[in-house]
C-alpha cells in the first residue's frame, strides 16, 4: 500500500474461510493515521442512509474514499483474481446505534451487499472490541455461504421456510449459531483494522450483547464502509 492515508506497513493476512473457501483479507495497522480519520468523522453530519443499515452514515469525502480504494487496488486483484478492479461506488463513516428491541427482522439476520462476485466491501474499524466485530455464516437449509443470482431463488425459499416453521427471529443482534444460520468465522474488531471481503457473502455485525450504541463518532461503533463495484460493468 503505497498511498500516504494508508500505512505501508500494515500487516496483511488472507484467510480461506468456509467450505466454499471465500478469501477474507485482514489488514491490521491499515490507516497510516487513524486519529486523523476520527478526527475528520467527528466533523461530519450523520443521519440514515438506506433502509437497512442500524445506524447513522455519513459520506466519506471524495479524496479520502479514492486514497482506500486506490492504495487496497493491487491487493484487491491479487486476492480476489479480479482485473480490472471494480470503482468506489460508495464510502461512509458509519456508526452502528439501532437498540436490539427497534430492529427490523431483515436486521436480524445475515446479508448480503448485493448478488455479484465481484462486488467488493471494505470496513475499517475505527472503534475497539467492545463494540462488535464482524461474523459469517452459512445458510443451513442450503449450505449456501454466498448467494449470487443463480443462488439466489433457492436461498429465499430456504429463508421463507424456515420463518414459516421457526418464526422470525428475535429482536437482537445474530451473534453466534441460530436455527437457520451457522457461523462459519468471526473477526474481531481492533482499531485501524481493515476487512475486505466479497459483497455476496452472508455476514453481520457482531455486536455483543448489552453493548452501549451511542451516535457520537468519538464513543460509538464507528467504521469505514467502502463498497467495490461498476453497475454498468455487466
Amino acid at each position: 500500500m503505497t498511498e500516504s492515508l494508508l500505512n505501508p506497513n500494515a500487516v496483511v493476512e488472507v484467510v480461506r474461510q468456509g467450505r466454499e473457501a471465500q478469501p477474507v483479507v485482514v489488514v491490521d495497522d491499515f490507516l497510516a493515521d487513524p486519529e486523523e480519520w476520527r478526527r475528520l468523522a467527528s466533523r461530519l453530519s450523520y443521519g440514515r442512509i438506506g433502509p437497512f443499515y442500524p445506524g447513522l452514515r455519513a459520506h466519506v469525502p471524495a479524496d479520502a474514499a479514492a486514497a482506500i480504494r486506490e492504495g487496497l487496488g493491487p491487493l484487491i486483484a491479487e486476492a480476489f483474481r479480479l482485473d480490472p478492479v471494480p470503482p468506489l461506488l460508495e464510502c461512509f463513516f458509519s456508526i452502528v446505534t439501532t437498540p436490539p428491541a427497534q430492529l427490523a427482522p431483515i436486521q436480524r439476520l445475515p446479508h448480503f451487499d448485493g448478488l455479484e462476485p465481484e462486488r467488493i466491501a471494505i470496513l475499517v474499524y475505527l472503534s475497539g472490541a467492545e463494540q462488535g466485530g464482524t461474523a459469517f455464516y452459512r445458510q443451513r437449509a442450503t449450505g449456501f455461504e454466498t448467494v449470487d443470482a443463480a443462488r439466489f431463488p433457492a436461498f429465499e425459499a430456504a429463508l421463507k421456510a424456515g420463518v414459516a416453521e421457526r418464526g422470525l427471529p428475535p429482536p437482537t443482534y445474530i451473534d453466534g449459531d441460530t436455527p437457520l444460520y451457522e457461523e462459519i468465522a468471526r473477526y474481531e474488531a481492533r482499531p485501524n483494522r481493515a476487512l475486505i471481503y466479497r459483497g455476496h457473502s452472508l455476514h453481520c455485525a457482531a455486536i455483543p450483547a448489552g453493548a452501549e450504541l451511542p451516535a457520537d463518532p468519538a464513543t460509538g461503533r464507528l467504521s469505514i464502509n467502502a463498497f467495490l463495484f461498476d453497475p454498468g460493468g455487466r
